[in-house]
């Protein structure tokens, strides 16, 4: 047994529906370059096709349906008619080639052209079935040309007219009857004129506003994105800063690292010139290059931290990352600070540019150590909630009032004497945890301390949500 598909309503109608869609777009996908007649060419277009068609249908009725006798002049009314059906014919073509101005004007042309010959040849009634024609270039002069193209169409209209209407008054002599009957096709013809001349003064002057508007976007939209290209270049350099300012803060403990360094270094090289024992001068060979490897190591932390380049969003482990932090933490802190510091087992990795999350921290800290000129406690807790990392950085501080707290994370507030603080620390904080969608938090009680809360984003729930939705 074969399958039988079965057209449904429903779908007949979604197929019309979409072939429909493909057919506006393919008339409004014309190579214009002027926005007005981009808008108008559509209309141009259909108007064109009804031009070759209708007059064509029109006579084929005329010709081969209608049981009455031609009159005079019905056969040279046919051939202008159908010459203007050529005409309209290659004015649609010219329209698709983007060549709008040559076709709207070819086609006014040809009428003007073969409207009065045709009265004057057929008379007024023998045009009787062209007359609604006439209408369909009156909108194309409206709408394409503009209101002189318009109003020069009505008076070669009305001059078609008057000499038909005199071609049938020598011919039959109902003087009085056709009369009547040109000036009730007049009067329609006017109505018509004014109607399309306000219709056509309307529309242009709204697409003429929504285009100064457009450009006014287009201006606004400019500005708006060299604003937002500004803030993120004056952000980079303020990231910068604070990390110049975190390497000067850092600056005496790798003095005193250095120092020890070169120590060692000095001890492994006395040693092993004062060895006549090969073993014991490889042995001080390898310490000195131990003692140099921890030098390398330590210089390479200070470029990566104060290196000016775009960050680099990536996944890594940051419990590793807080514990390779731990000896720049404690040369942050004073002599009379004692550091505490706690990372979970089952932290979930992080998506995050490594170098940043590192300034974070220690911009964290060094306030804490601003905040305890006497000494006290740092303490910084690592641990996971769901699937988002957490960091509660605490100290034993001063603390703050409520009222400096609610400002804590402005840019340039600070507290500090003048000279001891830019004020931009904690915004940097806010600004970089916000930015990769997370939150920050602070809680602070005057001569009790502050805790900084560092809530991350749950990167690999959006990253699955982004897979979902592209599916």
């Amino acid at each position: 047994m074969e399958d039988k598909v079965v057209a449904t309503p429903v779908s007949v109608w979604a197929w019309g529906l979409q072939r429909w869609r493909r057919m506006q777009h393919w008339v409004r996908d014309v190579p214009v370059a002027d926005p007005v007649d981009r808008r108008n060419a559509p209309m141009l277009q259909l108007v064109s096709l009804l031009l070759a068609v209708l007059p064509s249908a029109a006579w084929c009725y005329r010709a081969l349906l209608v049981d009455i006798p031609w009159r005079p002049g019905e056969v040279t009314g046919m051939v202008f008619g159908l010459s203007v059906s050529a005409i309209s014919a290659l004015s649609f073509v010219l329209v698709r080639k983007g060549r709008f101005k040559a076709a709207s004007h070819a086609l006014l042309a040809v009428f003007a052209a073969t409207v009065i010959p045709a009265y004057l040849v057929a008379g007024f009634g023998g045009q009787r079935f062209e007359q609604p024609v006439l209408a369909i270039w009156m909108a194309i002069a409206a709408l394409a040309v503009g209101r002189t193209a318009l109003w020069l169409m009505f008076l070669c209209i009305a001059a078609a007219f008057g000499l038909g209407i005199g071609v049938d008054i020598g011919k039959q002599g109902k003087a009085v009857e056709l009369l009547g009957d040109a000036a009730f096709s007049m009067a329609i013809f006017l109505m018509i004129a004014v109607v399309l001349d306000r219709s056509s003064v309307a529309l242009r002057e709204s697409l003429r506003e929504a285009r100064a508007r457009g450009d006014a976007l287009d201006v606004a939209n400019r500005r708006l994105t060299e604003e937002m290209a500004e803030r993120e270049r004056t952000f980079a350099q303020l990231v910068q800063a604070q990390k110049m300012e975190a390497v000067g803060r850092l600056a005496s403990g790798v003095a005193h690292d250095f120092g020890n360094v070169l120590a060692v270094a000095g001890g492994y090289v006395r040693s092993g010139l004062h060895s006549g024992n090969e073993a014991r001068m490889r042995e001080s060979l390898q310490g000195v290059d131990t003692a140099v490897n921890r030098a390398n190591l330590l210089t390479r932390r200070l470029l990566s931290l104060v290196r000016v380049e775009e960050g680099v969003e990536e996944w890594f482990d940051p419990g590793e990352a807080l514990k390779a932090l731990m000896p720049m933490i404690r040369q942050l802190m004073g002599p009379g600070v004692k550091v505490d510091v706690t990372v979970a087992d089952d932290l979930p990795p992080l998506f995050f540019d490594r170098m940043q999350f590192d300034l974070l921290v220690l911009n964290v800290a060094a306030n804490a150590d601003h905040a305890m000129p006497d000494g006290g406690g740092f303490s910084l807790r690592a641990r996971r909630d769901n699937d988002r990392l957490v960091l509660d950085l605490a100290d034993t501080g001063v603390g703050m009032e409520g009222d400096v707290l609610v400002h804590a994370f402005e840019p340039f507030f600070t507290t500090k004497p003048r000279g001891q603080g830019s004020g931009l620390g904690l915004s940097v904080v806010r600004d970089l945890v916000q930015r990769a969608g997370g939150s920050v938090n602070a809680e602070s009680q005057l001569g009790r301390g502050t805790t900084i809360s560092l809530r991350f984003a749950d990167a690999l729930a959006e990253l699955a949500e982004v897979e979902t939705e592209e599916r």
